[in-house]
């Protein structure tokens, strides 16, 4: 269970723009040393998720859509890793043999626990926190 290096950077992206000014890509990339062509991937998907609006030109840059104090690490995760789970037992949709209805699997169970507390850390801290 690792939050990828693209979700990381996506972090470190949407924190060097929360200024909320347009800021050119390599800026950015200085700020955060992030290289270049990764930069441009994530922030495409950032634009698509409505993270980030895209402004062309030479004086063009990136910008929030929205405030800082509105994101939080969940929905970054949530867009760039479509999802964080400790064990592939908790996945949407995956079909545990130790864990069905009336046969409990007190491994599940915990995990399960500990999944939501990651699920809510996530979700409490916003990118104000990481200013």
């Amino acid at each position: 269970m690792f939050l990828t290096r693209e979700c990381d950077y996506a972090v470190r992206i949407i924190r060097s723009l929360s200024s909320m000014e347009v800021m050119p890509v390599r800026i950015i990339c200085e700020n955060e040393d992030i290289p270049l062509p990764f930069a441009y991937k994530i922030l495409k998907k950032l634009e698509k998720a409505q993270f980030v609006k895209a402004y062309r030109g030479a004086t063009g840059g990136y910008q929030l859509r929205v405030e800082p104090a509105s994101i939080n690490l969940l929905s970054i995760v949530s867009v760039m890793d479509k999802g964080l789970y400790i064990n592939e037992c908790l996945q949407e949709g995956f079909e545990c043999k130790n864990h069905q209805p009336g046969k409990q699997c007190k491994v599940h169970i915990e995990l399960e626990r500990v999944q939501e507390m990651l699920t809510n850390a996530l979700k409490e801290k916003t990118m104000n926190d990481l200013v």
